[in-house]
């Protein structure tokens, strides 16, 4: 679909809403009038893109209807990450399918999002789990620290000491409260059981330790 394809459904849409349509009305794509209503600006473009949101926002210094006009995506995804960026941004949304069918999917106006205290609740949990600030500046040589990360560094360093040890035991050396069940479900592959409740380090573990036993911070 070319951005010319846009035209003719998008027109035919706001005519049906009693709109007087025009193309390239000086620097906006489409604007349409309906007495004395401010203008509905659409701009147009056939995918989401950096350049397309800077075009509708500046639009808005002339009118709040403003509108972005895109093929709709095929992946659900994109469509639902531009769709919350444009309810920030105070844009509507229009898509058009291969058929030519013209769906709002967001009409313009104040976004106020609801806050998920769920969500919330999780991020500082994550914060408090986290020991010092591992990520300063961006991800280390091997990728993000999180506390679970952390976590599974102190058992390994642990049982590297130690040798095959009971998960009891490493929680309470580590202060890991959740030790046996970490080494258990392994999602590193770090860890291997010896027999019931007693867990050893594996060879990728040893190399998961050389990896990643900076992530810990310092007791200096």
């Amino acid at each position: 679909m070319r951005e010319a394809d846009l035209y003719p459904p998008i027109k035919a849409y706001l005519q049906r809403q009693g709109y007087e349509v025009k193309g390239e009305v000086g620097a906006a794509d489409i604007v349409a009038l309906r007495g004395g209503e401010p203008p509905v600006i659409v701009e147009l473009k056939i995918g989401f893109s950096l350049t397309l949101f800077h075009q509708a926002i500046a639009r808005l210094a002339v009118s709040d209807q403003v509108y972005i006009g895109v093929p709709r995506p095929k992946g659900r995804k994109a469509l639902r990450d531009n769709l919350g960026l444009c309810r920030r941004l105070g844009l509507g949304l229009l898509t058009v399918r291969d058929d030519g069918m013209v769906e709002v999917q967001a009409d313009p106006g104040p976004y106020a999002p609801r806050k998920n205290k769920k969500k919330s609740a999780r991020l500082l949990r994550e914060f408090a789990r986290l020991e010092g600030d591992p990520n300063a500046g961006g991800a280390t040589r091997h990728g993000i620290v999180t506390g679970y990360r952390q976590d599974a560094v102190k058992c390994a360093a642990y049982l590297a000491n130690t040798g095959p040890e009971k998960g009891a035991i490493v929680a309470k050396a580590t202060g890991v409260k959740q030790a046996t069940t970490l080494m258990r479900d392994n999602h590193y592959g770090w860890f291997s059981k010896v027999e019931t409740g007693v867990y050893a380090l594996t060879d990728a573990g040893q190399k998961g330790l050389a990896d990643w036993g900076d992530v810990l911070p310092s007791e200096d």
